[in-house]
């Protein structure tokens, strides 16, 4: 049977497909809009050439979902080359110059001579929920970091001694920003009057609270140019820092509820340091389907809790963090390995030996949670929970 490979430059309002045979002769190269209809008809027409044809894409997720979706639902065989390898393989092929038809070319030719190439499989919609909630997150944490510092940045240019002694992480201080802002309006309340104000908005602490953001403004008595309209501006950033804590709480329940509903979920969050959230994002970054990777090396490579080396000569041993891995990912793995040291007697000891041994601090948490990538996968494998202590089997 025919075979031949076609390889499509995504685009966000157009893509290139080019078709080449088991020689590379280009048999199709076609621009296509990023729209049902024609993309139907160009799968009809490459099947057309040959049945047996192996697609494949740069981009797998966002712009490519349409066209991604349209052949897995037609049961077509789909690998995935990220975009950096394209771009690196493009310059072993003729020509200096760079257009979508060229890296449509790279894209097939290369799924024509790899195997090792990811097949992309359709996920479920639970998945798929939940790696859309935690993108989501992940973009409101971003956003509400940049504005808690810039919120330390006016505070800081106006009133110093009070951001010194404030923890804008917690909503208390915020509440006290979102009303008073300066030295003098905080002495003009009092203490009374401030704590009443701060327990009225059932602050925690508030009687703490008002203490220190009083003794910070008995430190200052000197108003700074521009104080006013920087008051206005802190007291701005405070109300959307604190909209964004509660967009996070109430995503947060989302992914909880769908988390619950996985198969794995009791597994997975049996792992000491893994909670609803790490879970989650554990499943949106693999879906929870070990046979996609192979083996747990595989897994902690796509991780990047996997060291690679980079020997040349008589250099050898030399070790280093892959240079392409999941970095969410590898965000479960080192996250949950920190608080693992908290939690678990096991990790800890783990930990302390890599230490013993003279190894960093960051080492040690990425050595642990290479070893955790191994358990996880087990049991994943085995459909079991994680136990704390080993089964005792009794002698016959």
């Amino acid at each position: 049977m025919v075979q031949i490979w076609a390889g499509t430059d995504i685009g966000k309002t157009h893509h290139h497909c080019v078709v080449l045979d088991a020689e590379g002769k280009r048999l199709m190269s076609r621009r296509v809009l990023n729209d049902e209809p024609e993309l139907l008809a160009l799968l009809g027409d490459v099947l057309a050439i040959a049945e047996d044809v192996v697609w494949a894409v740069d981009v797998a997720d966002g712009m490519a979902a349409l066209w991604i979706n349209v052949l897995l639902n037609h049961r077509q065989r789909l690998v995935y080359i990220p975009g950096l390898a394209v771009n690196r393989a493009s310059a072993g092929y003729r020509g200096m110059g760079k257009t979508d038809a060229k890296d449509a070319t790279v894209i097939a030719d290369q799924a024509r001579m790899r195997r090792d190439l990811t097949v992309l499989r359709p996920d479920e919609e639970n998945v798929v929920e939940l790696r859309v909630l935690t993108d989501r997150r992940s973009d409101l944490n971003a956003d509400r970091t940049r504005r808690i510092n810039r919120l330390r940045g006016q505070l800081t240019g106006i009133f110093p001694a009070l951001e010194r002694v404030l923890d804008l992480g917690n909503a208390g201080p915020l509440i006290l920003l979102s009303g008073y802002q300066t030295p003098a309006a905080l002495r003009r309340a009092g203490r009374t009057r401030l704590e009443t104000w701060l327990r009225n908005r059932k602050v925690r602490g508030a009687d703490a609270l008002a203490e220190t953001a009083l003794e910070a403004a008995g430190r200052q008595h000197t108003a700074v140019p521009g104080e006013k309209i920087t008051a206005q501006v802190i007291h701005t950033l405070a109300k959307e820092v604190i909209g964004l804590n509660e967009q996070i709480a109430e995503i947060d329940k989302l992914i909880a509820a769908r988390f619950r509903r996985h198969e794995l979920a009791e597994v997975i969050s049996s792992m000491p340091g893994i909670g609803t959230l790490l879970g989650a994002e554990f499943l949106a970054a693999t879906a929870g389907d070990m046979s996609r990777f192979g083996s747990s090396d595989c897994l902690a490579s796509f991780a990047g809790v996997a060291p690679v080396p980079r020997d040349s000569g008589n250099v050898s041993g030399n070790l280093h963090r892959p240079r392409r891995y999941h970095r969410g990912l590898q965000r479960v793995f080192y996250t949950s390995a920190l608080i693992s040291i908290r939690s678990c007697d096991a990790s800890r000891r783990f930990y302390e030996r890599k230490r013993a041994e003279g190894k960093r601090h960051t080492q040690a948490v990425l050595a642990l949670a290479r070893r955790r990538v191994n358990v996880l996968w087990a049991l994943i494998r085995d459909r079991r929970c994680f136990q704390h202590e080993l089964p005792v089997t009794e002698a016959a």
